[in-house]
């Protein structure tokens, strides 16, 4: 049986997540692969049409990867009936309009998670695409990290008991475009162009927490912009407008606790740069991108406080490695194939715009509660 090829116009390649991730590592993989396989035997391959403002960039792209669609059009490319799908990785400040275009337009929308920069235009997305009656999806990849599936293992065996509390550390140190250039984009330093790491990061940990964990029943978080100044891709200073830091506490149903550290201001001494340590009545993982390992109370040592003497254990041996027991795919690549199969043959797609807007949802009452000093309820 001959696969099935249909148009899916991806819109934000020419920035590194959209190139990297979804445009290499997601589409073109599917399609080296063979394409997305379906229930019935049949198989999807994608044909990408690349949407930018920068023709040069998409024809360097299209060129190095034999891809014969691109457009600085997006009109253009949504009026194709043959392009089945709208993808979309742009600065959040450019998704609200273009998304809504391919609404408008009855495209399935897969969308780079946060949806939008308020919750009331990430709930008007969501519910723009439910009255065109259009498949929608948001990307929440951390969900399928090797790492986060381990501890997804764990947590479905019954390993921890009863869940206590739930500590996060993110981030890395981002240099401020002086005398090194900077890993981040300028515009994440700039509140007036969307950025800061509450809207950044805040969604992700809100659909970690309560895919994982429970959900989120109150936010407390102290947003800041530990660097005041930075350098951007031509040289020139501009003031940092846009929290770089975040220390949030989420308290989830059931009484769980948790932390999480989200810092661009921070030199690493973890193993990973994202590591999540659990700990519950019966035992502790800390789990990161890909690695998680594990201390079950049977082998938890008994430590004794004592600052007159020098600590002998070295504790970071009394834990254990978890196995992988499978093989682990592109999380990313993985998220796409689910999406594909959710067009195609209605197979179930749980992280829809709601479930975006929700995470926007977080990230707001982060921001607020940082603004006025004080621990917000959430909504059911």
């Amino acid at each position: 049986m001959s696969p099935r090829s249909i148009g899916v116009v991806m819109n934000g390649v020419t920035g590194r997540m959209g190139y990297r991730q979804h445009l290499v590592r997601s589409v073109l993989a599917i399609n080296e692969q063979g394409g997305v396989a379906l229930t019935d035997g049949s198989r999807i391959v994608l044909r990408p049409v690349l949407v930018g403002r920068n023709p040069e960039k998409l024809a360097k792209i299209a060129a190095d990867h034999g891809i014969t669609g691109w457009t600085t059009d997006l009109d253009e490319a949504l009026a194709d009936d043959d392009n089945l799908i709208y993808f979309d990785s742009q600065v959040t400040q450019a998704r609200v309009k273009a998304v809504l275009k391919a609404v408008e337009a009855g495209k399935h929308i897969y969308a780079e998670k946060p949806t939008a920069e308020t919750f009331s235009d990430a709930l008007a997305l969501a519910e723009a695409a439910t009255a065109r009656g259009v498949k929608n999806g948001v990307v929440q990849d951390k969900l399928f990290l090797p790492g986060l599936l381990k501890l997804r293992r764990l947590i479905d065996g019954g390993f921890f008991g009863r869940i206590l509390s739930v500590r996060g550390e993110f981030g890395y140190w981002v240099f401020e475009g002086d005398w090194q250039a900077a890993q981040r984009p300028s515009w994440n330093y700039r509140a007036e162009d969307g950025g800061g790491i509450v809207l950044d990061m805040f969604p992700h940990w809100a659909y970690v927490l309560e895919n994982l964990f429970g959900r989120i029943q109150s936010v407390y978080a102290q947003a800041v912009t530990h660097v005041p100044e930075r350098v951007d891709e031509r040289g020139v200073p501009y003031p940092a407008t846009a929290d770089d830091a975040a220390y949030g506490v989420f308290e989830l149903e059931g009484g769980v606790i948790a932390q999480i550290n989200s810092s661009w201001n921070v030199r690493v001494n973890r193993d990973e740069l994202v590591e999540f340590q659990v700990d519950g009545t019966h035992g502790s993982a800390v789990a990161g991108l890909r690695n998680c390992r594990v201390q079950h109370r049977a082998t938890t040592p008994k430590p004794v406080w004592n600052p007159d003497l020098p600590a002998t254990a070295r504790f970071r041996d009394a834990w254990q490695e978890v196995p992988d027991n499978t093989e682990f795919d592109n999380g990313f690549k993985t998220q796409w194939e689910m999406f594909v199969r959710h067009v195609i043959e209605d197979a179930p797609f749980p992280h829809d715009f709601v479930s975006g807007a929700r995470g926007v949802r977080i990230a707001e009452l982060g921001l607020r509660s940082s603004a006025e000093g004080r621990r917000l309820p959430v909504a059911p």
